[in-house]
Parts: structure tokens; C-alpha cells; sequence
């Protein structure tokens, strides 16, 4: 795809506070750089970088030029990223001190910027200062050009800090202005629900209590916590993963179809289903957490949590979670969706599985077939993103046997394979002001009511940790979540396209 087929974006101004930290170089300079292979950035374009390090423009570009191969995941090609790397500058900071506001708003004066998008690479901590700091500098003034800013996650760690979040950045910005990224919804197959749910006449007429069974959501990973232990210890899977990308993942599943695909009549529907969700307040059984011991994963012997590094040797941090969710309105009564999430699990997987109900075996039951598989479809989300329809079919012979198969889709097969980190469709959304795929306040509010009431009950209790090895699929109470509603985790991964 070529950008000057399609939807362009204006000349801007790119500014990442805390552009020396991690995010910046795994993630967002990779993005630009993809965007720019498919001409969708920009023209003019440039990319300023503040942070509290020591370095100059001359350096942080070398620093960008060694890390770009090993997180692009291939060599860039030489003429793109000289040109990329040119367009990057380097100032070194305080954000909380006003002098970096005012100088900032003079060099985009001086490089003729009426356009400017300000990504918040930093810890929550620097989002109130530095949201000050652009609108006493008079940054966020959009009489003569966009100014948007991008958040990342994590936004708040409950509801009343959401709350407070929201308020403190509606002081300056305009909600139209804030972009709450999440990068999960970044990826093709998050994005192709809707196209697979409203544009395919097989599956609409089915996406409802009246023949679906129930929903698994899965988002699992091999790593453990890595170089992020200081930080996992204040957040835990939970706050880290269900409020955000297995809450989303819920809505595109469940929502309504929109009555068009503008940013906020999607969103719309998404806050319904989670104003629909039944409070965990008074039944606490339909929640379990883990913690990984140590275990083995590809052979290799891997610590457990409390032996990672910044992690506190009686932590009771939750490094999985599995929920049974119900959504109390008329399409989805009575269907229970299965959320579920860990760090040290089997396999790196994502997936959503609508489970259809099962078809009466009494046509079968004569030619001695007393079960028959329910239907299956699996939209995979990672690592090989596509999906899969399992139905029953006769095995050849001369007595009616049915055998389950599947008609499976990848991505790559069709469209080629691309070199994609999740970002690049967020970013250029920012660019061209499409809020479709980012958290409105009331999203995040609804996601962190959804969770409050669950954050409240394990904080008075403490748990019995660890609960389960690494390398396995969690604790076994998240298999009885399930087993005592006669059904089972799906093993992701299952079926994988030929």
C-alpha cells in the first residue's frame, strides 16, 4: 500500500518525551521506520526527542542506528533510514521545568510546524507535569493546526486514579485531543474483527446466546517479567493486561454493530458492553490468580517470579489471571467469555474462540455417533496472525464416522508477510486523527469499574503463591473455572494454518 493512494498526513511535527528509554527504541522508532518504507509519513516531517539524558543529536542518532537491525528484526534499507535518521533531533530536559515548554513551542515556531503530535513515553508519574508544562507553554493551541498527545498505558492503577488521570488531562487537552494508545489493537487480526463480524453474512446471524456456546479470549506469554520486575510489582497481570488489551479484545468481540465506523460510534458500542459486564462485587469465584515458580520452558530451566530481578522475595504480585465474564444484555445472556492471561505459560499466544453450541447427535446416534464437536472459530492475534473455522466432516469408509477439521487463514499467505511492531497503524492514525482504536476516558473508567471490585477482594486476602511452573498453562484453579461448567480451555495453538 502506498500512502499517496490513500489517506496522507499533513506536515508535523513528532516529539517523544523520554525518548532515551526503551519504548522509543523497540517500538516507536521501528514504526516510523516502517511507515516510512510505505510512504505514510509526512511531508515535511521531523522528530524531536527530549529526555533527562546526556546526549547529543549526533550520538542519539548513532544510538538509534545500532539498535534499529536487532528491533526492526532486519537490516533497514541504508537510503530510508538515512533519510529518517536526518529527520531526528535530540534535546536534553527537565519536563516539569518551563523553560523546556517554552523552548519547545519556539522550535517548532522556528521550523514553520503549525502541526505537532507529543507522545508520552514516560511513567505516569510525568504525565500531570509535562500535560501542565504544553499548556502553560500554550502548545495545546490549535488555531492554526492539530495538536494531539499520545498516552500510553498504564493509565491509572484503579478507578479513582483513572478518574483523577481523565480530569487532571481534561484540564488542558480537549478529549479529541488524547489518543490512550494500546498496541494490541495495532495488530491486523484485532482490527479484521469487525470486518469478519459486520461484513461476513455467515457469521452476524450467529454472534448471540442463541448459538454460541461461550467465548475464550487468551493472551499468553513464554517471558517472564524480564527487566520489568520494579514495575510489574506495582501493576501485576491484572492492571496490566486485563483493563487494557483483554478488555478490548472483549468489546470488539461483543459490542453492537456501530451505526458507522467513525471513532466515536465505535466507541460508543465498546463502553455498552462494558457498562454490561456483571460486577465481580459480590460473587469473587469467577476470578483466579497465579503466581509462576520456577519451571522449564523449551528445556531450559527459567526462575520463578520471586527469584526475578527488583521482585520482592514474598511477593504477592499476580502474574496470571483467568475471569468468567458475563455481559447482561440481550445478544450475549446467559454466554460466559473466558479471560485469560499469564507470564511463563506453555506458549506465546493470543487468540479469541467462539465456541458454537454443539448440534443434536440424534440424526448420528443410529450409526453409533453419540458425540459430535462443537464448532470452533479461532481468530489468532500472535504469532501467526489468521483464523480458523473447524466443522465435522466424514471420514472415508463405509460407516459414518464424523471427524473434526478445519479451514484455516493466515495473513501472509494473502496479503505477504510485513515487518510490523504493533505501532505502525496506531501512529499513523495519530497522524491523520483517527481515535477509532484508542481509549476514550469513559473506556477506561468502564474497564477499571469492570476490575475495582476484584482489586478490592485480593487486596484482603493473601494469596498462596506460587501456584504454578513455568512452562505449564497457570494454576489449576483456572482449569476448574471452567471444568465446573463441563468445558475446557482451548490449547492455543491448536490447528495451526498449514
Amino acid at each position: 500500500m502506498n500512502g499517496k493512494n490513500g489517506l496522507h498526513p499533513e506536515p508535523c511535527a513528532f516529539v517523544i518525551f523520554g525518548a532515551s528509554g526503551d519504548l522509543t527504541k523497540r517500538k516507536l522508532i521501528p514504526a516510523l521506520y516502517n511507515l516510512a518504507t510505505e510512504d505514510w509519513l509526512p511531508e515535511p516531517f521531523a522528530i524531536l526527542g527530549l529526555a533527562v539524558d546526556k546526549l547529543t543529536t549526533e550520538s542519539f542518532r548513532a544510538s538509534l542506528s545500532t539498535d534499529i537491525e536487532g528491533f526492526l528484526g532486519a537490516k533497514p534499507d541504508p537510503d530510508i533510514w538515512k533519510n529518517l535518521a536526518g529527520r531526528i533531533e535530540y534535546a536534553q530536559g527537565n519536563f516539569k521545568d518551563p523553560a523546556v515548554g517554552r523552548a519547545l513551542a519556539q522550535a517548532l515556531k522556528t521550523k514553520g510546524f503549525k502541526n505537532a503530535v507529543f507522545y508520552f513515553a514516560v511513567p505516569p508519574t510525568l504525565i500531570g507535569p509535562i500535560a501542565e508544562n504544553l499548556g502553560q507553554a500554550g502548545l495545546m493551541d490549535q488555531a492554526q493546526g492539530f495538536r494531539r498527545v499520545v498516552v500510553e498505558k498504564p493509565f491509572g492503577r484503579d478507578l479513582a486514579s483513572a478518574k483523577a488521570l481523565n480530569a487532571e488531562l481534561l484540564k488542558i487537552f480537549d478529549e479529541s485531543q488524547i489518543y490512550r494508545i494500546d498496541h494490541y489493537l495495532g495488530k491486523e487480526t484485532v482490527q479484521n474483527l469487525m470486518a469478519l463480524r459486520f461484513a461476513n453474512g455467515i457469521f452476524e446471524p450467529l454472534w448471540n446466546h442463541a448459538y454460541v456456546d461461550h467465548v475464550q479470549i487468551t493472551v499468553a506469554e513464554e517471558l517472564g517479567v524480564e527487566h520489568r520486575g520494579g514495575y510489574y510489582e506495582q501493576a501485576g497481570a491484572l492492571r496490566d493486561m486485563i483493563v487494557n488489551h483483554l478488555s478490548q479484545l472483549l468489546t470488539l468481540t461483543a459490542m453492537e454493530p456501530p451505526a458507522s465506523f467513525s471513532a466515536d460510534a465505535v466507541r460508543n458500542e465498546q463502553v455498552k458492553v462494558l457498562g454490561s459486564v456483571r460486577s465481580f462485587a459480590e460473587d469473587n469465584k469467577r476470578c483466579v490468580r497465579g503466581q509462576y515458580g520456577p519451571g522449564a520452558l523449551d528445556g531450559a530451566a527459567v526462575p520463578g517470579y520471586r527469584k526475578e530481578p527488583l521482585v520482592a522475595p514474598d511477593s504477592s504480585t499476580e502474574t496470571f489471571v483467568a475471569l468468567k465474564i458475563f455481559i447482561d444484555n440481550w445478544r450475549w445472556s446467559g454466554v460466559p467469555f473466558y479471560l485469560r492471561t499469564g507470564k511463563r505459560l506453555a506458549r506465546r499466544s493470543a487468540e479469541i474462540c467462539v465456541e458454537f453450541k454443539a448440534p443434536p447427535v440424534l440424526l448420528f446416534q443410529k450409526a453409533g455417533v453419540d458425540f459430535l464437536s462443537p464448532n470452533q472459530l479461532v481468530i489468532r492475534i500472535q504469532p501467526s496472525e489468521g483464523a480458523s473455522l473447524s466443522f465435522g466432516a466424514k471420514v472415508p469408509g463405509p460407516s459414518m464416522q464424523i471427524g473434526q477439521v478445519d479451514m484455516n487463514f493466515r495473513y501472509e499467505d494473502y496479503f505477504g508477510k510485513k515487518l510490523v511492531t504493533g505501532y505502525e497503524r496506531l501512529i499513523h492514525d495519530v497522524l491523520i486523527g483517527d481515535a477509532t482504536l484508542f481509549q476514550r476516558a469513559d473506556m477506561v473508567e468502564a474497564a477499571w469499574s469492570m476490575v475495582d471490585p476484584i482489586l478490592e477482594h485480593w487486596a484482603a486476602e493473601k494469596p498462596r503463591f506460587p501456584n504454578y511452573n513455568a512452562g505449564t498453562w497457570g494454576p489449576r484453579e483456572a482449569d476448574e473455572l471452567l471444568a465446573r461448567d463441563g468445558r475446557a480451555w482451548r490449547e492455543c495453538g491448536e490447528n495451526p494454518a498449514p
